[in-house]
């Protein structure tokens, strides 16, 4: 497990076919593959065609393929849609993926989204929040998250506005990456900052989690 995981990268991009205009719709796909661990690559590309569907309960595309075809057959005017997953890191048999998408569809500004892949190669499977943390720790967890959350705000002064305070509570996030140097918390955009501000990452210092995250995901434990 110390040896990280090959990766190949497989990026295309799809404009609507017969569309000759300067600016045509266009699907945008910028992916990772992993040939030694199908199961991840299949988990990757599922996750990737989650993020295109706007309602969860609606039934993502069946492959890249297929959403490339459907977006581009509806697709009007700059219509664009950009699908992003990329190796944030690995270590300790843990490989943390992010994925990203971004879709125009003519509005004031587009649509950003996020997620993140946590997988464990020992367990073979995507690690959840109740997987990182010991039983009953998890209000611990948020807890430790408010305290990260405090410290962003004081280091971008946002602390010194009282409307930014009353209206960008603090909330919690289902986007979690196990990186090597703390543990991220990603924020999709009008969550606890305007559009404005983009994704909003806090961080967590390990030493702040003991007790709290199981002891072999912890960096150089694994």
């Amino acid at each position: 497990m110390r040896t990280p995981l090959q990766v190949q990268r497989d990026a295309s991009e799809l404009i609507k076919p017969g569309c000759t205009t300067a600016d045509c719709p266009l699907v945008n796909i910028d992916t990772v593959h992993f040939p030694d661990e199908p199961r991840l690559d299949a988990i990757v590309q599922k996750t990737l065609l989650q993020l295109t569907v706007a309602d969860s309960s609606a039934s993502p595309p069946a492959s890249i393929k297929a959403y490339q075809e459907q977006f581009l057959s509806q697709a009007q005017g700059r219509n664009s849609s950009y699908l992003q997953a990329k190796v944030r890191e690995q270590h300790d048999g843990i490989v943390v993926v992010e994925l990203s998408s971004y879709l125009d569809t003519g509005g004031a500004h587009g649509n950003p989204g996020r997620a993140f892949i946590n997988y464990s190669r020992q367990q073979q499977k995507v690690l959840t929040l109740a997987d990182m943390i010991i039983p009953g720790k998890e209000s611990e967890f948020w807890q430790k998250a408010q305290l990260a959350h405090q410290g962003w705000l004081v280091s971008t002064k946002m602390n010194e506005d009282s409307e930014f305070m009353k209206t960008w509570p603090f909330k919690r996030t289902p986007h979690i990456a196990l990186t090597y140097g703390a543990v991220i918390l990603k924020y999709s955009v009008d969550t606890i900052a305007p559009y404005s501000m983009g994704h909003i990452e806090l961080k967590i210092p390990y030493p702040q989690l003991n007790g709290i995250l199981k002891p072999e995901l912890f960096p150089g434990r694994g």
